[in-house]
């Protein structure tokens, strides 16, 4: 089973419907919303060079996919 990170705003709505994806295909998922957590936005940053969310780092098979925006083709092919 994939280890799965997604980083999400509150008013972010590509990261709500990121959230409502991984719901739907029974995903399960660690939140961390970086407006709570300025802290792990920090470590997002320096990882990707990205401000944006969702930013989703999946841990699978031992390597780290990393997918920037919600890329729902991307997700589908990474979790087949």
């Amino acid at each position: 089973m994939p280890k799965i990170k997604i980083y999400t705003t509150p008013s972010c709505v590509y990261c709500q419907m990121a959230k409502d994806y991984f719901k739907e295909k029974n995903v399960a998922y660690e939140e961390i919303n970086v407006a709570e957590k300025p802290e792990e936005g920090q470590k997002m940053l320096e990882k990707t060079g990205q401000l944006g969310v969702p930013q989703i780092f999946i841990e699978k098979d031992g390597k780290e996919e990393i997918i920037i925006g919600f890329d729902q083709a991307r997700l589908e092919e990474i979790l087949a």
